[in-house]
């Protein structure tokens, strides 16, 4: 068996390109931004979410209606602390430090070591990966509860601040982001929109046009995306906010309170409600009642980015000021400001524009130029659309000369003496024909049909599938830490795939 030292365990990581393949591959820009407008809108961005985040917060959980107007028990200077805030200050880190091709097992990595708290799908997704369980299936067994919370689609500005005017890049790293806590849930849903929402908002100011292109991203016929259109339709039919409120209660019975659909739906209609009014509509998100914190702050966020800083009344940004207090991370020093958090965030979004190759760029001294808005083509879901059918029992692997698909197909449970079915899809990355060999690794005692090891010859580009039956003993552990090696012959890569197997 090869020992660690030679074996690698690659992450499929987000594709970006390298510093000298953007200078070389990047396209003309068909939209400028300003440097200075787009970094007023990322500080808006912030202090939006600072803003509604204080304001929401004294009603979190409660499910019937408010009646909020301004801040309640606010000391001037001192916002709220808020985990939508902190968990984007930690993404942060992990770009800074890692890159920007991270993905879901990257940022896993990162809950583990620097957020202490364990509420609901937070705890959840962090309990399934100390047991080995990987991203996606992290945020999707034993988590039916809250797979559809929502503690993703809150932490998504990170996500648009970096890549603005480019719902397809923000959208994907959201994805990433929400599957580590939701796996295939509608909390993935949830974040994918206010993301491209969000993202779209920095080249987009009408409300209604947004709105399309937000719900262009997402499943048409998932629950946030019914959820969503309830309150539209609400609001079309010059129904009142009350009434507009009982309609997204209606139409998300299924999923519930404390559920994204709904509280993604009262973000919306605090947004159709406040009628421009940064305010009226952060109040009436809020009053809409649930997860408070959350609809008050995302709606501040996104209304941030379309007034800036400068344009938020300051009625509403003096009592909070720059400040940003924590209260779920732990073990680093996080931005201690919002203007700080701004110049950080800022400084990696020309980053990630050039490596992505996005038809955007911030140029210092240049006036904002939108002429070309519409090549962006931003209600167009092509670049997405296979997000949506993505299962959380799939994990994807690159290993250089091979990629990797494996499938847990279902849950990681196991019944000693019966088989357990596991899928893997091997293609040959290489120009060349290539011998690949997995060798699947399992406690003494396991049972492994057809083989332990095997092997198969893949011409370049070729495709192939192997399903193993793996059957535990009756003195098989209640968790059972496994592994796949792949390795192909004449390559000195090793690819290890660790997945764990739980006795029921």
């Amino acid at each position: 068996m090869c020992g660690l030292s030679c074996a690698v365990a690659l992450w499929g990581l987000l594709p970006v390109a390298s510093n000298s393949q953007v200078e070389r591959q990047s396209p003309s820009a068909v939209v400028v931004l300003n440097a200075e407008e787009y970094r007023d809108k990322v500080y808006g961005c912030w202090l939006g979410k600072n803003i509604g985040g204080t304001l929401g917060a004294p009603f979190e959980g409660q499910r019937q209606t408010q009646n909020v107007s301004f801040y309640t028990n606010l000391k001037p200077g001192e916002p709220a602390p808020n985990d939508d805030l902190d968990l984007q200050m930690l993404w942060l880190k992990a770009l800074e430090e890692r890159g920007l091709n991270i993905n879901a097992r990257v940022l896993g990595e990162y809950w583990l070591s620097y957020v202490p708290v364990d509420w609901n799908e937070y705890g959840i997704g962090k309990a399934n990966m100390r047991l080995g369980l990987m991203p996606p299936l992290s945020g999707h067994y034993n988590n039916k509860q809250w797979r559809d919370s929502n503690g993703a689609w809150i932490r998504s500005e990170i996500w648009a601040c970096l890549a603005p005017g480019c719902p397809d890049i923000a959208a994907r790293y959201a994805y990433e982001d929400a599957v580590v806590d939701h796996g295939g849930g509608e909390g993935v849903n949830a974040e994918i929109f206010t993301a491209t929402v969000e993202s779209a908002a920095f080249v987009e100011k009408d409300r209604d046009r947004l709105l399309e292109i937000g719900l262009s991203r997402i499943p048409p016929d998932c629950a946030t995306a019914k959820a969503v259109r309830a309150a539209i339709d609400a609001y079309k039919k010059g129904l009142d906010w009350s009434a507009a409120r009982e309609a997204v209660v209606k139409a998300t019975e299924d999923t519930g309170w404390f559920q994204a659909p709904r509280n993604v739906a009262f973000v919306v209609i605090g947004w159709l409600y406040g009628e421009g009014d940064f305010g009226k509509s952060i109040c009436a998100a809020v009053n809409c009642g649930d997860d408070t914190d959350c609809t008050g702050a995302t709606l501040g966020s996104i209304l941030g980015i379309i007034l800036g800083r400068s344009g938020i009344p300051d009625k509403w940004k003096e009592p909070i000021g720059d400040k940003i207090n924590t209260v779920a991370i732990a073990n680093f020093q996080p931005p201690q400001t919002l203007a700080e958090l701004t110049d950080r965030t800022v400084a990696l979004a020309h980053q990630m524009l050039l490596a992505h190759k996005a038809p955007v760029r911030i140029v210092e001294g240049a006036k904002t130029d939108l002429s070309g808005v519409e090549a962006l083509r931003l209600t167009d879901n092509s670049a997405v659309k296979e997000l949506w059918s993505r299962s959380p029992y799939r994990i994807d692997y690159d290993f250089i000369h091979t990629s990797a698909v494996f499938d847990y197909i279902t849950d990681p449970e196991v019944h000693p003496g019966e088989p357990h079915t596991l899928g893997l899809t091997l293609t040959n990355r290489t120009p060349l024909e290539l011998r690949v060999t997995a060798t699947w690794d399992v406690p003494e005692g396991w049972k492994v049909e057809p083989e332990a090891a095997s092997t198969v010859t893949l011409s370049a580009g070729q495709t192939h599938t192997l399903q193993v039956k793996l059957t535990a003993p009756n003195t098989a552990s209640e968790v059972n830490r496994c592994a796949v090696r792949i390795s192909a012959e004449g390559r000195p890569t090793v690819g290890i795939i660790p997945f764990t197997l739980i006795r029921k």
